[in-house]
């Protein structure tokens, strides 16, 4: 997430006023509740994934034989669902490529085709690990933004993704870690 709003002061105070805000009203503890109590980091990981998916297609056997208008797929056809084109495609999402959380406000996710959105795909073979993931990362990212100000060292509008397994950077990320003085 780090690289999907360093270009973005005002969003990375946001995510960490909320998460100070929660973190100090919970006695200084990142607790269950308090990640249940963050929609803005929440929804600001959302975007990261839909930006960066981590994984940048999903494999399906077909099981019967499917008519898509009229293209007639065998049982047994192999499908690739390329999660990085359906995740930027302006059909689903206006100004695909900027970075906007608040596309995951509540309003706006209930507008939207669902499998427009597959970071750990969909349907009966999705990821059995996603809230666990989106809870990790959360706890990661607000202990992260509670004790430091992260500082992009590197110009990163010239990113570029590799495709293997998963979705990586093709270069390192530098991000410059500031300790945050937090008189008691």
């Amino acid at each position: 997430m780090s690289f999907g709003i360093q270009d973005y002061i005002f969003l990375k105070e946001l995510v960490r006023n909320e998460v100070s805000a929660v973190i100090d009203a919970n006695g200084g503890k990142l607790t269950m509740a308090a990640l249940n109590d963050m929609p803005y980091l929440e929804r600001c990981l959302k975007e990261s994934l839909r930006l960066y998916p981590s994984v940048p297609l999903i494999s399906r056997v077909l099981s019967e034989d499917v008519k898509i208008q009229s293209y007639l797929l065998p049982n047994g056809t192999v499908l690739h669902i390329n999660i990085v084109d359906i995740h930027r495609d302006p059909n689903f999402w206006s100004n695909p490529n900027e970075f906007d959380p608040d596309r995951f406000l509540p309003e706006k996710i209930q507008k939207r085709h669902p499998y427009s959105y597959l970071p750990f795909s969909a349907g009966p073979r999705n990821c059995i690990g996603q809230r666990f993931a989106m809870l990790e990362l959360k706890t990661i990212v607000a202990s992260l933004v509670y004790n430091f100000y992260l500082e992009p060292v590197d110009y990163i509008r010239d990113l570029r993704m590799m495709t293997d397994i998963i979705t990586r950077v093709t270069r390192p990320i530098r991000t410059r870690f500031v300790p945050i003085n937090r008189a008691t």
